[in-house]
């Protein structure tokens, strides 16, 4: 065996300072900390049992399922969809979703949920420009808030009933979910930890979600969020689409790898409730609005399940990040992770991005984001560290927000410095820290929680140190007006040649003369 030398690489187990998750030299797909098992894979079909031999062999509904267990079924799409576009799962469990004892609409609850967004609804509006909100507010010790009440919308666009549309979140619990679970009708749940750990219990499994993962847990599936064996307190951020399903974006001319792979995303095992003789209640969000069915028995009982209707989980850390080598900024689609297409075929509905440590390399650029006017909605979010936000100001747990076609960019000193202190040296950046966005091709309505209910927001409007930080250097370049009067002669000279050409009597007479001369 070889003596280490002093420059030999040791792991990194803080997820927060890796520049990438292979920086922990792991031997297996998931954290130290984690304690699950997982499947890996995107898109593919999957099967899990708790005992083996459960799953019936060569069909799906078996007249008599094992251990006198019931078959379910859940779909997510037209029973005629073609093969790629269509979900389902069969699940083999101890009691059927349908033993319950009804549903009741006068659900009380804590949370602010919002999700007709149409101009027609007086409970939200606009926000011209740009705005930002400081970190959103944790739960009073004093209260008991699980995932259920600590869940609050900030806007979208669109409305679940119509199939379209998507929604955006936040949450701050201080409890886990006790004895109740979750389940959202209306469309998939993104979410994204961002202080605290999430155990999270579904249908299929389980996910233990870290700050810098994120879950997807698709409409229709039940779950509980728990915290973390260490946390007494967690946020964290929810993008939901409706009529639309998250997908990996296409590489085009990268080829077959790159951005987050396949392999990377993890789905849970089959996984049972130890006590499922117990009172549980699950509470339904349909067309954002919550309803609730109380059962005598635990929602996850599911000893074996196949299909593709199933939560997964990403480490943001393992991203491949692609990047300009020879000049210019590439557009920050180079950054998604994943992709929610809409009925426009060349316009996506959302896309999540991810901005993470990454080499910088370009020459003779200005390697910052330029000044610009996106026709998307920006939603910028930072999990930790210094973040990449609109101002100085901008700390994990916040987030900002430019609407549709408003002009944007960044005023900090070092951008300020950037142009005139270039140098074409590769540079690493971002380190330490670790920032999301949401970009969305519909314009959003914000809900009263985010416009001043939530009590951080601050609305950016025109600041008079930007007109500091970006001076009229072109104004005050040497002769510029004389420049642009000689500008302005040369201009009325050619256009008076040129008029020659639009007259066959002067143009004959021009070249008569030339002829002459």
């Amino acid at each position: 065996m070889l003596a280490p030398t002093a420059n030999q690489r040791k792991p990194i187990k803080d997820l927060t300072k890796v520049f990438h998750y292979t920086d922990t030299m792991a031997r297996k797909p998931t954290r130290d900390n984690d304690p699950y098992e997982y499947m890996a894979g995107f898109g593919n079909r999957f099967q899990s049992e708790v005992i083996p031999g459960t799953l019936p062999a060569g069909q799906n509904n078996p007249q008599e399922p094992r251990f006198g267990l019931y078959t379910e079924g859940l779909t997510y799409s037209a029973f005629t969809a073609p093969r790629h576009a269509n979900f389902s799962t069969y699940m083999y469990r101890v009691r059927p979703a349908a033993a319950h004892k009804g549903y009741r609409s006068n659900y009380e609850h804590k949370s602010d949920i919002e999700n007709c967004f149409l101009t027609l609804n007086p409970k939200v509006g606009t926000l011209a420009g740009q705005a930002e909100w400081e970190p959103f507010p944790l739960p009073d010790e004093q209260e008991i808030i699980d995932f259920v009440d600590g869940l609050h919308t900030l806007g979208g666009s669109g409305d679940p009933n119509l199939r379209e549309g998507i929604a955006l979140y936040v949450f701050m619990v201080n409890a886990s979910m006790d004895h109740r679970a979750y389940c959202n009708t209306d469309g998939d749940f993104l979410i994204v930890a961002q202080l605290g750990i999430l155990d999270i219990q579904t249908e299929m499994g389980m996910l233990f979600l870290q700050p810098g993962e994120l879950c997807v847990i698709p409409r229709g599936v039940r779950f509980a969020v728990r915290l973390g064996p260490e946390d007494s307190v967690a946020r964290g951020y929810i993008m939901e689409i409706w009529g639309s399903r998250w997908e990996l974006p296409d590489l085009g001319p990268l080829g077959g790898h790159g951005l987050a792979n396949p392999r990377d995303f993890l789905h849970p095992v089959a996984h049972i409730d130890e006590n499922l003789h117990e009172n549980w209640e699950v509470v339904n969000k349909t067309n954002g609005r919550y309803s609730v069915i109380e059962q005598d028995h635990s929602p996850f009982d599911l000893v074996a399940w196949h299909g593709n209707v199933v939560p997964y989980k990403y480490d943001l850390t393992k991203f491949a990040s692609q990047n300009a080598t020879s000049v210019d900024h590439t557009d920050p689609s180079v950054n998604c992770v994943l992709t929610a297409p809409s009925r426009d075929p060349v316009t996506p509905l959302a896309d999540f991005l991810w901005f993470g440590p990454r080499w910088d390399v370009a020459s003779n650029t200005f390697r910052p984001p330029y000044f610009h006017r996106n026709s998307a909605t920006e939603f910028l979010a930072c999990l930790y560290g210094s973040g990449l936000g609109r101002s100085d100001e901008f700390l994990p747990g916040g987030g900002s927000i430019e609407v549709s076609h408003t002009p944007h960019g960044n005023f900090s000193d070092d951008y300020v410095r950037e142009m005139p202190g270039q140098v074409n040296e590769p540079r690493r950046i971002l380190e330490n820290q670790m920032t999301i966005m949401i970009e969305s091709s519909r314009s959003f309505l914000f809900t009263e929680y985010a416009r001043s209910g939530c009590g951080t927001f601050k609305n950016r409007g025109p600041d008079p140190k930007v007109w500091d930080a970006l001076p009229d250097r072109f104004s005050a370049y040497p002769n510029i007006k004389e420049i642009l009067v000689q500008v302005k002669a040369d201009k009325e000279a050619w256009k008076k040649q040129l008029e020659v050409y639009y007259d066959d009597d002067g143009l004959a007479e021009r070249l008569k003369n030339n002829e002459k001369a």
